[in-house]
């Protein structure tokens, strides 16, 4: 299947928030089942809002006739970023030395339930990244999730395992991945 993907930055994002939140809530919610104040459709949105607030944030948002089917969205990491530091075990420096235009943090992928096993989510994946001028991209990804399954599909799409996380006290312990954005 070809999505059509459309892409926004910071000035946009008002025209595709509520698609983001609600298949968010859909997703999260109904599909996998997540609770706790970590998942709620309010302190998703307040990420949301964080997130696009930094430099170089920029969304893909995917449609199968006009219906909105799947999203990501990311930003650039800065040279102040606070992204490495709640590393379990640390990094080497040169692993996690940023200066604005290295690497590119992907917060969220989410595809509808109809729209997965698709290709779509690695076509929105791929998408996004076209428009990224960084090196590399990193993501966080909880190593439960789908019993191993989702941590799979990143490896299968060239990411490798760093090191764990958690960077907020009421998060799971995700695997922190990178890979290059552009793959040879």
């Amino acid at each position: 299947m070809t999505a059509e993907i459309d892409h926004y930055d910071v000035a946009r994002l008002g025209e595709i928030r509520e698609h983001i939140l609600a298949i968010h809530a859909e997703v999260r919610h109904r599909d996998f089942g997540l609770t706790g104040d970590f998942y709620s459709v309010a302190r998703f949105d307040e990420r949301l809002s964080t997130y696009a607030s930094r430099p170089g944030w920029t969304a893909a948002l995917a449609r199968e006739g006009g219906e909105p089917v799947g999203f990501c969205f990311g930003m650039t990491l800065g040279a102040d970023t606070r992204w490495w530091r709640p590393m379990i075990t640390e990094l080497p420096p040169e692993a996690v030395r940023e200066d604005g235009e290295r690497t590119v943090a992907l917060n969220e992928i989410v595809v509808r339930k109809p729209w997965r096993g698709r290709g779509v989510a690695r076509q929105i994946h791929e998408a996004w990244l076209s428009c990224r001028r960084e090196e590399r991209v990193t993501l966080l990804v909880n190593p439960s999730a789908g019993d191993g399954a989702v941590q799979a599909v990143y490896e299968a799409w060239g990411y490798r395992k760093l090191r764990e996380q958690q960077p907020f006290p009421d998060s799971p312990v995700f695997a922190a991945m990178v890979r290059p954005v552009r793959q040879p």
